[in-house]
């Protein structure tokens, strides 16, 4: 055992990280070797297991060298023994035509192999080992080769010098982790004391990352579950817990929260690297994000300037927050989302999206190439992991633009042509299939398709590296990237996804549709050692666990609200039916009661709606009705600053009275969840419908998969899901602990034991309305106790 720091570096990262230079081009480079990549290993591989051919072999080297212990892992293509001695065959799979590819083609291909062939020669004693390139022309199935020998002592040197590249960083890292760990043992919990249920909640969370293990958390609102999570977690790491923290959210307005939360501990001493990632489209400094050095200043030259740019923000800032990043990236004129990305490698916790671990399109590759990383996952709102996993896990195609490109391509070349012809053909016959009843469903892999599919991505990735710039350029690389997803998706089909055909809008859709994304995410998590999911309305907490991706032995608990349960009051208004069916006889019902409950104490509420279409028929009869209140209503093509203005009506000046402000919204909308109107920002949400699912095709089937899985269809496609988005919505009146405010909830099926098994313990008590008069008398009897 020693008391060095160590420090942990794939082969792959060390090559790349030391050796790269010049511009960020985003040209046209073949996507193939990510798709086909394992195509191309395993024919080799496989071309030459009679000739002492030994394929994937693992690497490891660990070395004590100027102060530091190196752990260098990597995983060799191949190692081939010869009559004449061993060669370490490193294999990269292009579309590049073999001509173009010269012995000088890349240094970090040499590199690679040639860490490889130094820890294979050390290991087993070689005075000398052969270094071979093995590129494999995807369109040909050709192979061109280029082999060197190298003597033990030319190996050694060459990854020393490499070592010795990386030891500016490792003092970097080296130095940082004892300061960090020092200040996390000192640190005391940033406030006074414990909120009810919080205590229990970060005990939770440190033995569930001390052991490696998966927690689900429900947590109502007031917990402090930000807290409440990075707390325990970063006081494990200075334990040697974990290694590297991902907190990680589907909202900005969350992001925000943690770090916050990162501010707070700083002022009480603690030093700690954190970085929010921001999406590329967002930070780019460019009016349209082209990665390209002849339009783009901060890509030309960007890996010549980064490294002193990491050196600098490293010196001076902890908090990398997306200001930050913005300004040291002008300072040193590199693209901000690239500098980002290399920040992460040294920060203790990565604030990001959920699809930067989970989205198999998109994750960091850096870190999760791998399984296994000494990572611990926060995932923040975790309900809204569920759908996002099945859409993560989802891929589609439409049949129109593929008939528009074969058109373009007619006379620009008839093989790309031919090809989309070919899966325009297919889709015609798709289509046929759905039109009895305009869907058509499968559960087998459509792999006739997927071999069309291929015969074009090959095509076309030939045409778009010869032809950058071309007017059509834009438009192939849509539908190959399209086309690439699906394939992508296609690696990952089984029994828990479906096939369906849809036609609809004038045009025919096929999907690859995950049905149940738990196995998939439980192999994700794995990508980590521990991972919390955390929520304010993560019930019921079986379901939960299940759909994401626990197992028998994961951790659950349910706290309790630290909020007095007298200072909200809960209506259940279940005299009126809000069914489809019924809806438009209740229009006017419903003005009445919205009424009523503004006419017993003045203030801003918010009521909720399960569509825009019965939305805007209430609004439009209690406008009409009672022009004297103040209202305002969401719209489907509300962006984020119209999002802030309607806000902005529920937030009075400091020291100004409220108007009174009557909001209309939708349930699973986003006034419903992650908005947070404390005091007399909102002292009323009335909730009209149970928030169920429209019903649909998708829903439907979900439904059939999981009534043959555990006959729990109905709930979990619809019921479960749809009561979420009711408890999202009723979260937004209590903020604080002096906050009060009522709930009315309207429907009848409120009043059904379905639904009352699923009322957190927070609902209770609440009392039943049975006609406007008692919710008037209810409603005043509660205020007048303020």
């Amino acid at each position: 055992m020693t008391n060095q720091p160590e420090i942990k570096l794939s082969v792959r990262n060390l090559v790349e990280f030391m050796l790269r230079s010049g511009n960020i081009d985003s040209q046209f480079i073949s996507n193939a070797s990510a798709l086909e990549g394992t195509r191309a290993h395993q024919k080799i591989q496989r071309d030459n297991q009679d000739k002492g051919y030994t394929p994937e072999v693992s690497l490891k080297y660990s070395l004590a060298y100027e102060g530091f212990s190196f752990r260098i892992e990597g995983r060799a293509d191949g190692i081939i023994a010869t009559d004449t001695g061993i060669i370490v065959d490193e294999i990269k799979s292009t579309n590049r035509p073999l001509e173009y590819i010269d012995e000088d083609y890349s240094k970090t291909h040499w590199a690679q192999a040639k860490c490889y062939a130094f820890i294979y020669a050390v290991q087993n004693e070689l005075a000398e080992i052969g270094v071979q390139l093995t590129y494999f022309q995807l369109d040909s199935d050709a192979i061109k080769q280029f082999l060197k020998v190298f003597s033990q002592n030319e190996l050694t040197a060459f990854f020393y010098n490499l070592i010795d590249q990386y030891l500016v960083w490792a003092r970097l890292t080296g130095n940082w982790v004892p300061q960090r760990n020092a200040a996390i043992k000192t640190l005391d919990f940033p406030f006074e004391g414990y909120r009810r249920g919080q205590r229990e909640m970060a005990v939770a969370v440190y033995k569930t990352i001390a052991e490696h293990q998966k927690l689900f958390v429900q947590a109502p609102t007031g917990i402090g579950k930000t807290m409440s999570t990075l707390f325990p977690a970063i006081k494990s790491m200075a334990e040697g817990h974990t290694a590297k923290i991902f907190y990680l959210t589907a909202k900005t307005i969350v992001r925000e929260v943690a770090e916050e939360a990162f501010a707070k501990m700083a002022d009480q001493g603690l030093a700690f690297k954190s970085i929010t990632l921001t999406a590329k489209d967002k930070i780019c400094f460019q009016a349209e994000t082209i990665c390209d050095p002849d339009h783009c200043d901060y890509a030309r030259g960007h890996f010549d300037r980064v490294n002193a740019a990491i050196l600098d923000i490293l010196a001076q800032e902890n908090r990398l927050t997306r200001p930050i990043i913005e300004s040291y990236a002008h300072k040193h004129q590199v693209c901000p989302f690239e500098f980002s990305l290399d920040l992460t490698l040294f920060s203790d916790c990565v604030i990001c999206d959920y699809n930067y671990v989970f989205d198999p399109r998109v994750y960091l590759k850096r870190f999760f190439t791998d399984n296994g990383g000494d990572y611990t996952f926060l995932i923040d709102e975790a309900h809204n992991l569920v759908d996002r996993a099945r859409s993560m896990f989802s891929a589609a195609l439409y049949k129109k633009p593929i008939l528009e490109l074969k058109r373009l391509f007619k006379d620009r070349d008839p093989g790309i042509a031919k090809a989309l012809g070919k899966l325009n053909a297919h889709m015609i016959g798709l289509r046929k299939l759905a039109e009895a009843n305009q869907y058509y469903r499968q559960p087998e892999a459509p792999k006739d398709f997927f071999s069309l599919l291929m015969q074009f991505i090959h095509l076309a990735e030939a045409w778009l590296v010869k032809n950058e710039g071309n007017e059509s350029h834009e438009q192939l690389l849509e539908l190959y990237f399209n086309a690439l997803t699906f394939m992508r998706t296609a690696e990952f089909y089984d029994h828990r996804y479906l096939t369906y055909v849809e036609n609809s809008n004038g045009d025919t859709k096929i999907k690859l549709f995950c049905l149940d994304p738990s196995h998939l995410l439980g192999e994700a998590i794995k990508r980590g050692r521990a991972a919390i999911f955390f929520s304010a309305t993560l019930s019921p907490l079986d379901y939960f666990a299940e759909i994401l991706g626990g197992n028998p032995d994961s951790y659950k608990i349910s706290l309790p609200s630290p909020f007095d349960v007298k200072n909200r009051e809960l209506l259940i208004d279940d005299t009126i039916s809000t069914t489809f069916r019924n809806r438009e006889k209740t229009y006017p019902v419903i003005a009445d009661r919205i009424k009523t409950v503004l006419a017993q104490h003045p203030g801003n509420y918010l009521v909720y709606f399960p569509s825009y279409k019965y939305l805007n028929a209430v609004f439009e009869i209690f406008s009409e009705t009672y022009p004297e209140i103040i209202t305002i209503r969401q719209t489907p093509e509300m962006n984020e600053d119209d999002r802030e203005l309607f806000l902005g009506q529920f937030r009075p000046e400091p020291g100004t009275t409220p108007a009174g402000m009557l909001g209309f919204g939708v349930l699973g909308g986003i006034f419903s969840e992650g908005v947070d109107l404390k005091n007399e920002g909102l002292i009323g949400a009335i909730i009209v419908g149970v928030g169920l699912p429209q019903i649909c095709f998708e829903r439907n089937i979900i439904r059939d998969y999981f009534n043959q899985k555990n006959h729990a269809g109905y709930e979990y496609s619809y019921l479960y899901p749809g009561m979420n988005k009711v408890l999202q919505a009723a979260g937004r009146v209590i903020r604080t602990e002096t906050d009060r405010g009522v709930i009315v909830l309207i429907d009848e099926r409120f009043g059904s034991s379905s639904y009352r098994q699923l009322f957190p313990r927070e609902w209770f008590p609440h009392r039943q309305i049975r006609s406007e008069a008692d919710l008037k008398k209810s409603l005043q009897d509660f205020w007048s106790q303020s």
